[in-house]
């Protein structure tokens, strides 16, 4: 870990148990810390959200009183405009399109290690700090920053941080990398923190139950209810809308038949959604574009083990690299790759990089 004396870093605190203990490890280290919480809503919202929701009121209230505990300054930064055009305009549009967006992913990239690095820079703080489990170090045999698994492999979240750029890198401090969150917790009822057995927050901060319930309310007139069919085109039943479905999606069907039926494809022109038995939810080939290189490969084909959801299990893959596309093509047919997802290579615990699930086959 970066450990310069008196060094201004800037910590994203959430109110919760980890970014809270990250703060505190860096002031035991020397640096000058400065205690952040980002407002994502707009004032007339905020109150109406729910504690795991972002800028809650209770998880500004934990993080300002984690703050006054650690004898840091604290403020709060309304981002609501930068996050619903970076966020929640992106995960609504792609579910609008029949995919399945991964907001975290995005919140990270333009948010957390954007916008905040910037407003860090205009505190005189070179470096940000969040309660990630993940590692970040520089390798000078590479010449580059590098990002790795946290300790913790459970709570690893380096899969949603596969978008950094190198620059962003070398502003980014993860005091919890070698940390696992019993430790974590242990360490923060030590300190005497109220928060050291709080719910961890929800994936999605910004939906205050289901993300089905935002997108009717949000976007009525654009979703359209449709036919759901087999493979060869019997229509089975009637779907209330594509964007509230999901590649390998099994309840809310309402379909009676003999077996049961997963989402196995999703086709936006037609307003259809295809359904067919378990084993067809497999698939061996995936083409991922938009890709992003925290280490660039040496060459076109390379082995390496993927990740095509966070909670996905790394799977042994050969990877082509075309420009900025890559075809994966695993040794073991993988379970519901989905378009609208992330999928992120490594090599052992060291990130390679990734890129955007566009297609797949078997």
């Amino acid at each position: 870990m970066r450990s310069i004396k008196n060094t201004r870093v800037v910590v994203a605190m959430s109110g919760g148990v980890d970014s809270s203990v990250a703060a505190a490890i860096l002031k035991r280290r020397g640096f000058k810390v400065i205690g952040v919480s980002m407002k994502l809503w707009p004032k007339e919202e905020c109150g109406y959200h729910q504690p795991t929701s972002c800028c809650s009121l209770e998880a500004i209230r934990d993080a300002r009183f984690v703050a006054e505990r650690l004898g840091i300054p604290f403020y709060v930064l309304d981002f609501h405009n930068e996050f619903k055009k970076e966020v929640i305009d992106y995960f609504s549009t792609e579910y609008l399109k029949g995919r399945t967006p991964n907001p975290c992913v995005l919140c990270n990239e333009k948010i957390k290690f954007g916008i905040l690095i910037k407003k860090a820079a205009e505190l005189d703080a070179p470096y940000v700090a969040t309660g990630h489990y993940a590692c970040v170090d520089y390798e000078k045999r590479r010449k580059r920053f590098i990002l790795r698994e946290g300790a913790d492999k459970r709570k690893d979240q380096s899969y949603f941080l596969f978008g950094l750029t190198q620059d962003a890198l070398s502003k980014i401090i993860f005091p919890l990398c070698g940390l696992k969150k019993d430790a974590v917790r242990r360490k923060a009822a030590a300190m005497g923190l109220a928060i050291h057995n709080k719910a961890d927050s929800q994936e999605i901060c910004f939906v205050q139950d289901d993300y089905t319930d935002y997108l009717a309310k949000a976007y009525s007139d654009q979703i359209k209810p449709g036919p759901v069919t087999d493979e060869n085109g019997h229509v089975l039943g009637t779907h209330k809308g594509i964007p509230f479905y999901t590649i390998g999606q099994r309840e809310g069907l309402n379909i009676s038949y003999k077996h049961a039926l997963y989402v196995i494809r999703i086709d936006k022109e037609k307003n259809t959604i295809i359904v067919g038995p378990k084993e067809k939810k497999f698939f061996r080939e995936v083409v991922v574009k938009n890709l992003n290189w925290i280490v660039p490969p040496a060459k076109e084909r390379l082995r390496v083990k993927a990740k095509i959801r966070s909670q996905h299990k790394k799977a042994d893959a050969a990877l082509s690299v075309r420009g900025d596309a890559a075809h994966l093509s695993f040794d073991k047919p993988q379970e519901s790759p989905t378009p609208g997802q992330a999928a992120v290579f490594y090599e052992r615990d060291l990130v390679l990089g990734g890129g955007w699930i566009e297609s797949y086959s078997s």
